[in-house]
């Protein structure tokens, strides 16, 4: 597995932990800039909620109407269905059970959480071969590479399923595999908390084979997502005018912060318009330096020289990163 799914049966390997990143290294969680995740820091604009939002069980024309706007605006088949889920990983635990364990072929380095989730449901994890499970990330995490259609299905076994991790392609809507959601067997996931910088509110979408969908959906059980989230999610996605303005502003401040990096040593490999890869002597002395200025940034165990890093948002933010190197 490449070490890409360390912390099997225990810690997972994940950015975030600012607070044990204070405990180590001082000050407190208000101090601190984290830059190890790929969250969008600038996030979408809550709109007023419904007087119920709070007090009513989310009812079912509020669900429709969010399945309705991430139908329009992924550009889903009309053969998939779309399920609206209390966060992608809670989606990403559960897609193990949709069929009996065998093998599944997830190439690495990837996004550790689901080869954890697949082994800890009895499923053996491979690089590649003739399988009854796949599973790419598109783009890639952490290096941002694009799969194609083909890839996607490389070695698939007749009826097996095809995993598409989608949860940063809303800065890249050109890479999405969204045509093959209507396959059978196939299941694209979807992050809100990505893209529209509100990971808080747990909201994610799998989008695929009714069947697997219909799966899913009887595994969450009823009201899986809040009511807040069916409200702040609807207008989310319906807002073309602030999705535009911030896939501008991320293409340029990834821009930026690849020049910063390199002006100081650290080559760019890639990444996504939410997070940048870059490879350095040593990635370790690089955290340890920047949380001595309190910023924290995500290493890797199966490479000590990648260090990534997400876009900083507030002028303050840029500030502090520019005198911290």
């Amino acid at each position: 597995m490449d070490g890409q799914a360390r912390g099997i049966g225990g810690a997972p390997d994940h950015g975030g932990g600012v607070d044990a990143a204070a405990a180590l290294h001082g000050g407190v969680r208000g101090d601190w800039l984290d830059l190890s995740t790929g969250i969008n820091p600038c996030a979408y604009p809550l709109p007023r909620l419904p007087p119920d939002g709070w007090t009513a069980l989310p009812d079912h024309a509020a669900t429709m109407a969010l399945a309705d706007a991430a139908r329009a605006f992924w550009q889903v088949p009309q053969g998939a269905a779309v399920l609206a889920a209390p966060g992608a990983s809670s989606l990403i635990a559960r897609l193990p059970m949709l069929a009996p364990p065998g093998q599944v072929a997830i190439p690495a380095p990837t996004y550790n959480e689901h080869a954890r989730a697949f082994s800890l449901c009895g499923w053996n994890v491979v690089p590649g071969g003739t399988v009854a499970a796949r599973v790419v990330v598109n783009p890639n995490n952490p290096d941002g590479r694009h799969w194609t259609a083909l890839q996607a299905a490389e070695g698939l076994a007749r009826g097996g399923l095809a995993i598409i991790d989608e949860s940063f392609a809303d800065t890249c809507p050109d890479a999405t595999l969204m045509r093959m959601a209507d396959q059978p067997g196939t299941i694209i996931l979807k992050s809100f908390g990505k893209f529209w910088g509100l990971a808080g509110l747990r909201l994610g979408f799998a989008i695929g084979d009714p069947v697997l969908i219909a799966r899913l959906a009887g595994m969450l059980g009823p009201w899986p997502v809040s009511g807040p989230a069916l409200s702040i999610g609807t207008a989310a996605l319906t807002d073309t005018g602030w999705t535009t303005a911030t896939r501008d502003r991320l293409g340029r401040d990834a821009q930026r912060l690849d020049a910063l990096m390199a002006a100081h040593g650290a080559q760019p490999l890639g990444g996504t318009d939410l997070f940048r890869l870059f490879d350095t002597q040593d990635a370790n002395t690089w955290q340890t330096r920047l949380a001595a200025r309190h910023i924290w940034t995500r290493v890797f165990p199966y490479n000590t020289r990648w260090l990534r890093l997400g876009l900083p948002g507030s002028p303050q933010d840029w500030a502090q990163l520019e005198a911290a190197l």
